[in-house]
């Protein structure tokens, strides 16, 4: 049974006294019944954070007269806030290369109804996954990488998310790196799965990297992607225990499992509004 619509309030501000009371108060006074809420006070940066869940159908608004009348406790504390509706499945636009994993997970959990989301459109830089993605009744896009022309590429990526009305790029193993104008253009919105426990191993190849260091554990983060490769806000992040006896084609191995459970997870609190971004940290209210 889906959950009932709820209107999702999360804000981050400098810290000081009466943030929760005014907010609660503001809420209740209004007959706002909070079914779910996560604070947390970073004493180093002096910044607080916030994220409620209210029944939409408490209210005796929608939720544009909510925003309207939040906005000025927001400017009386100087809140970065943001307000969503449950109600609304987002666009999450798949990008993808040659390696199959991720890709099938996603599809699958979005098949199931597992993940509340549209997938308007499957981008790649190639066309080894036509079939499988139009089969699931879903657009697939062949934009080319090549590098005489990755501006136009990366240009033609950006109008086809645009068209489809994207709210999520979801880069699922697509083996490219962004450029920094399209990071700039879409911050927070490019979620990137990475096969290896960041920061350490960045770029190509981290698992050989890893079996050639002798590592214990492997791992995958799940991160936004900015101008800096790989070094990006991470949302979520796990590991596997390893040995001496693994070949880096079993460390590649174990590492899809991980992968797709990282990602899976990172991109279901983007979804769910439950990561706040500050600096290049995240708080992430599971």
């Amino acid at each position: 049974m889906s959950l009932a619509r709820r209107f999702i309030l999360k804000l981050s501000c400098p810290d000081r006294v009466g943030i929760v009371a005014t907010v609660s108060n503001f809420i209740a006074s209004n007959n706002g019944w909070i079914t779910e809420a996560n604070h947390h006070a970073d004493a180093l940066s002096g910044r607080f954070f916030m994220r409620l869940e209210i029944l939409a159908d408490s209210l005796p608004f929608d939720i544009e007269t909510l925003r309207e009348r939040f906005a000025p406790i927001a400017d009386d504390f100087g809140m970065t806030w943001h307000i969503s509706d449950s109600a609304r499945k987002k666009r999450v636009v798949v990008m993808v290369s040659r390696q199959e994993h991720c890709l099938y997970d996603l599809l699958a959990r979005w098949h199931a109804d597992e993940l509340n989301i549209e997938i308007p459109c499957v981008i790649s830089n190639h066309e080894t996954f036509r079939g499988l993605v139009e089969w699931h009744g879903i657009p697939f896009h062949y934009v080319p990488v090549k590098p005489e022309s990755k501006a136009d590429s990366y240009a033609k990526v950006m109008e086809i998310f645009d068209e489809n009305g994207g709210d999520v790029m979801v880069l699922a193993r697509y083996m490219q790196i962004i450029p920094p104008q399209m990071c700039e253009k879409y911050p927070g919105q490019i979620i990137n799965i990475h096969h290896s426990f960041l920061p350490s191993f960045v770029g190509a190849k981290p698992y050989h990297q890893a079996h050639a260091r002798g590592v214990k554990l492997i791992g995958a983060t799940c991160h936004f992607v900015t101008s800096e490769l790989d070094q990006g806000p991470i949302i979520e992040q796990d590991v596997i225990r390893i040995d001496h006896s693994d070949q880096p084609e079993d460390l590649v191995r174990y590492g899809k499992d991980i992968e797709k459970a990282v990602l899976a997870r990172g991109l279901r609190y983007h979804l769910e509004d439950r990561v706040i971004t500050h600096d290049n940290k995240t708080v992430v209210f599971r």
